[in-house]
């Protein structure tokens, strides 16, 4: 499973971040990897350099194969509680998701 982690502007792309996105999403979702071809993670600030609660906001996509592309947002007031938010999310959609397909 390729796993590709962007930021806006207003989030700064340190190693760590990248690193941390990385490793989280690939032992959370290492379940579904048979089914998982790549996962877009973006980064973003919705309120910029202005304050502001629940403003970090995670969206990841998951592309299945043969299938539609998945995605969930989540938003929380730092980008560690929005990354983990996000991933629970993406979770119980691929469960469910997945479930339906084997089921069919």
């Amino acid at each position: 499973m390729l796993v590709e982690v962007n930021t806006d502007r207003n989030i700064p792309n340190s190693e760590r971040l990248i690193n941390y996105c990385k490793s989280t999403i690939e032992a959370e979702l290492a379940r579904f990897d048979e089914y998982i071809t790549r996962v877009e993670v973006h980064l973003s600030d919705e309120n910029g350099a202005k304050g502001g609660d629940d403003d970090k906001r995670c969206l990841i996509e998951t592309k299945l194969k043969g299938k539609s592309p998945v995605a969930v947002k989540n938003t929380a007031s730092n980008i560690d509680d929005a990354i983990s938010g996000a991933i629970d999310k993406i979770t119980k959609v691929l469960e469910t998701s997945l479930d339906k397909m084997r089921n069919h």
